[in-house]
């Protein structure tokens, strides 16, 4: 039966084993939400309010009840599926979360993608020719992409390609104004354009995204290829290469049939760091491009001390990485069978 198979039964422990990491989240974001400096009561009765105003709104946010009440009251609506109402946009977090992480995912998702078709042949080339021009554009490249700032970056790509050449659109959201916004499906534009056939709005949506995609792509290239270059290395040293390359295997097949399939455990690892890192610290790029994702919003909530908003992002991201670190251990096992699922 299926729930006898010892994959699932590994996944399950391996979701079980994420539970505590979830409720210390929940906590933390918790208290650390109500150390922020002001208050939001102050913020939301308005400028002109009097001490009772104050007082009323702070009573109608649940801000009057003791640190402990509030933390079950919250702990309660999460056990029901309710992050709570953000003040500042007057909507559900649930709601804010799901129509602002798509676009987040979609950014760092194609970032990454690009950030894998450049570094990766780059590293594997660096490490096949140590020591020559390659290896040195390799070390170029990766400096240079981790020491820009991304905001720096973002604003020279667009000085170049939208004011001086004009052949990239107005960095501004996710879609030109001369398009609609395609029907909610994934939330992911290029694919719901896809989905409707509309491959006019696809190709808007494309153009609109290729800047801040490539923006965070050149951040995020750089430990990607160095660690590329770095497992390939090693992997090449082994004697298990030497053996395949003594038994007169071709060299393509010793590269990649061997020594890249090897190399991709630490590669894959570094990935899901970049990824993690890249989707909660995308916020530099989202505001240049003022592309609406979850980074800009957990911003603007922090500036209000909007409690719901901030707890529901954190929270959010903790359940992305949970499944991130999920999704990578399952592909330790494909890339090395060795690995196996195993629920200790």
């Amino acid at each position: 039966m299926l729930s006898k198979s010892p994959k699932l039964r590994a996944v399950l422990f391996r979701c079980a084993q994420s539970i505590p990491v979830v409720i210390g989240v929940v906590i933390i974001s918790f208290l650390l939400t109500r150390a922020l400096p002001g208050d939001p009561a102050v913020y939301f009765a308005g400028v002109a309010a009097d001490e009772a105003s104050i007082e009323q709104t702070r009573i109608e946010m649940g801000l009057d009840k003791p640190l402990v009440q509030q933390f079950f009251v919250y702990v309660g609506d999460l056990l029901r599926g309710d992050l709570g109402q953000s003040l500042s946009s007057g909507q559900a977090v649930a709601t804010d979360l799901a129509n602002r992480l798509p676009a987040s995912l979609e950014l760092t998702l194609t970032a990454l993608i690009l950030a894998c078709a450049i570094a990766i042949p780059l590293g594997i080339l660096a490490a096949t020719r140590p020591g020559t021009w390659v290896d040195h554009l390799c070390r170029v490249v990766v400096t240079a992409g981790v020491s820009l700032p991304t905001f720096f970056t973002g604003i020279l790509l667009i000085y170049i390609f939208y004011y001086l050449l004009g052949i990239a659109p107005s960095p501004l959201g996710r879609l030109d104004f001369i398009y609609l916004d395609p029907d909610h499906v994934t939330g992911f534009y290029l694919i719901d354009a896809a989905l409707m056939g509309d491959w006019e709005t696809w190709r808007g949506a494309a153009k609109q995204l290729m800047l801040p995609a490539i923006t965070l792509a050149l951040f995020t290239l750089a430990p990607i290829a160095r660690m590329t270059r770095a497992s390939m290395l090693t992997a090449l040293s082994s004697d298990f290469i030497r053996t395949a390359r003594a038994a007169g295997l071709s060299s393509r097949k010793v590269l990649y049939g061997y020594a890249l399939r090897n190399a991709l455990l630490p590669v894959v690892t570094t990935l899901g760091m970049v990824f993690s890192f890249a989707l909660g610290a995308n916020v530099l790029v989202e505001k240049v491009f003022a592309w609406p994702g979850i980074g800009s919003y957990a911003v603007e909530a922090l500036v209000v001390s909007d409690y719901a908003a901030v707890q529901g992002f954190v929270l959010a991201m903790a359940l992305l990485f949970v499944a991130l670190n999920l999704v990578i251990d399952l592909l330790y096992a494909v890339i090395d069978p060795r690995i196996g699922f195993t629920a200790q």
